[in-house]
């Protein structure tokens, strides 16, 4: 587990979970770089929509081995410097893809662009975790969450929208310059995040050094792996063919079945905010998720039924968002628990990695559910891996307290 620290300012606090959420709203806006833009690049490079796809699958592919090894790369050269190498890899990602001129080097982009995602997980919470008071820690991994969630909201909007107004190539050179001046920011607040001291006096109190392993026979990291495994194809689902499966299930308009995507991002950010105050008052964080994804997975198979409004699924996407949303502290909160000292970065990269399995999984498996003709399938499994999240993190909560009791 994790060192305790000082307490300090509610101002110091706050200025490192923003400058940390920022990076983040910035690694998620890159997962969205590709997608606001295939109509473009489908007309410019003549691709298919397998082509367009691949990059895609690529990015989550490449992001998720490197951030299993970006952790290790984090617990011995430092948080800050890592977090600053993948800012700079999406800037040149971005810079890459805009002079694109054919289709191995908008696969080069893509593969630079997953590299410098790869970094943002164990980097941004092991600074949160050393940089951050212990009582505050719920609502950090709240705002990290909340500023994630408004990163996937911008991109489509920035994206898309320049590229109607001048073009595909400058829209992608104005998300380079953003991407730079994020870094300028955080390189000259370099005093509030490099965690390099703390790490050198955690290692002085006895961290393990031989071992850099050793926590991989852990079986509460593994619990982790499968939890993030699991949920990302929920989160893949809903972000890839909920759309579409309304569309057909209900007859949903386009316009207002895509709408249900904004509302489930919103209404999930709103969830981390509760689920801040809520992680902040308990040690049971298990309890929080598995009452979350209960109502959840339940609410999915009510739209997977078909017998509720149009209207109403609009509602039904945002409150399954909510609930999500307030499981994110608390989720957080149960892998800092499960990290053991001294080895936050390695932890993290590890179970965050999931993630991006998860992502690059997801879309294939959907997809073949709507093309079979069963747009009530898709519903029906992201509620039952909503299920499946539950009792992982039960177990995972289990382990945590278990390994609390046991003298150091």
């Amino acid at each position: 587990m994790t060192t305790p620290h000082p307490p300090q300012s509610l101002r110091r606090d706050a200025q490192v979970i923003g400058l940390v959420g920022l990076a983040h709203g910035t690694s998620h806006f890159y997962h969205l770089l590709f997608a606001p833009l295939f109509p473009w690049l489908k007309v410019a490079f003549g691709l298919s929509y397998a082509e367009l796809g691949l990059l895609m699958s690529l990015f989550f592919v490449v992001s998720g081995v490197g951030q299993a090894v970006a952790g290790f790369v984090v617990d011995r050269a430092g948080a800050w410097i890592v977090l600053m190498a993948g800012v700079g890899l999406l800037g040149i990602a971005a810079f890459a893809l805009a002079a694109s001129q054919n289709y191995p080097m908008l696969m080069l982009a893509a593969a630079t662009a997953g590299l410098g995602n790869s970094v943002f997980h164990p980097a941004d919470f092991t600074i949160l975790n050393r940089r951050v008071s212990v009582p505050r820690l719920g609502h950090a991994f709240g705002m990290h969450g909340i500023l994630g969630t408004m990163g996937w909201a911008t991109a489509p909007v920035f994206l898309a929208g320049l590229a109607t107004l001048i073009g595909w190539r400058l829209a992608l050179l104005a998300a380079a310059l953003l991407t730079f001046a994020i870094l300028a920011l955080l390189t000259a607040n370099r005093a509030l995040l490099d965690t390099r001291e703390l790490h050198a006096a955690v290692a002085g109190k006895g961290a393990a050094q031989g071992d850099v392993l050793g926590f991989l026979r852990l079986p509460g990291v593994w619990m982790c792996f499968a939890f993030f495994f699991i949920t990302s194809l929920s989160l893949g689902g809903i972000q890839s063919f909920a759309p579409s499966a309304l569309v057909e299930l209900y007859g949903v308009p386009v316009t207002l079945a895509t709408s249900s995507i904004t509302a489930y991002m919103l209404a999930s950010a709103a969830g981390m905010i509760a689920g801040g105050f809520l992680a902040a008052r308990t040690s049971h964080h298990e309890r929080i998720i598995a009452g979350a994804f209960a109502v959840a997975g339940a609410l999915c198979m009510l739209v997977a039924s078909g017998t509720v409004s149009p209207a109403t699924t609009i509602l039904l996407l945002a409150l399954i968002g909510f609930g999500s949303g307030i499981a994110g502290p608390s989720r957080d909160l149960l892998v800092r628990a499960a990290a053991p000292r001294g080895a936050t970065g390695r932890v993290y990269g590890v179970v965050y990695s999931g993630l991006d399995v998860g992502m690059s999984i997801a879309p294939l498996m959907f997809g073949a559910m709507m093309d079979g003709g069963h747009p009530g399938w898709v519903f029906v499994a992201i509620g039952l891996f909503q299920a499946l999240a539950l009792f992982t993190a039960l177990g995972l909560g289990g382990s945590t307290q278990r390994a609390r009791t046991q003298p150091a």
